[in-house]
């Protein structure tokens, strides 16, 4: 059941502040986002390499939470915070392996518009990702809307950015 309350802070229903997530729920979400995140990154390039990408972006995610919560004197709701956004970010992240899965079928059949069809999901879930971060923020801390889509990029450009640069060196 609380699965199905986080869930709906995808589709921007419901309110992240009052879910309580268990320690063993929270965990199984990170364990989750570890899991899935290392199955797309090692379709998209190796194993090990993802595996690096993945952990480098868990990283980045915890630190992210906890300065911006640090800041915002209320390290006490790090645990909501990061469970709500790692639910959201687990279920764009099986989009994206089913993503992975089409575009594999795509190039079997030498469809010629694969990669159109590629950047527009692409496009499309890191666009709703935004929303879903810039939705719990929001939430979390009555910002308006310009504040909330604003703190989502920077925690897009430090979860997915810096780590991804770091690979590229």
């Amino acid at each position: 059941m609380l699965l199905i309350s986080y869930l709906k802070l995808c589709f921007f229903r419901g309110s992240p502040t009052e879910l309580t997530p268990s320690r063993n729920f929270s965990w199984q979400c990170i364990a989750f986002y570890l899991v899935s995140g290392i199955i797309v990154e090692g379709l998209i390039a190796d194993f090990a390499d993802g595996t690096l990408e993945v952990s480098l972006r868990a990283i980045m995610a915890f630190s992210s939470v906890a300065t911006f919560l640090f800041f915002h004197k209320n390290i006490l709701l790090f645990q909501r915070v990061f469970t709500a956004i790692f639910v959201c970010e687990n279920y764009i992240m099986i989009l994206a392996i089913a993503c992975e899965a089409l575009d594999f079928a795509l190039v079997r059949i030498h469809y010629e518009h694969r990669e159109i069809v590629g950047i527009g999901l692409a496009v499309f879930l890191v666009t709703w990702y935004l929303g879903i971060v810039a939705f719990i923020l929001r939430r979390f801390f009555a910002y308006n809307v310009g504040k909330s889509v604003s703190l989502a990029f920077c925690y897009f450009v430090l979860t997915y950015g810096i780590p991804m640069l770091f690979m590229d060196i």
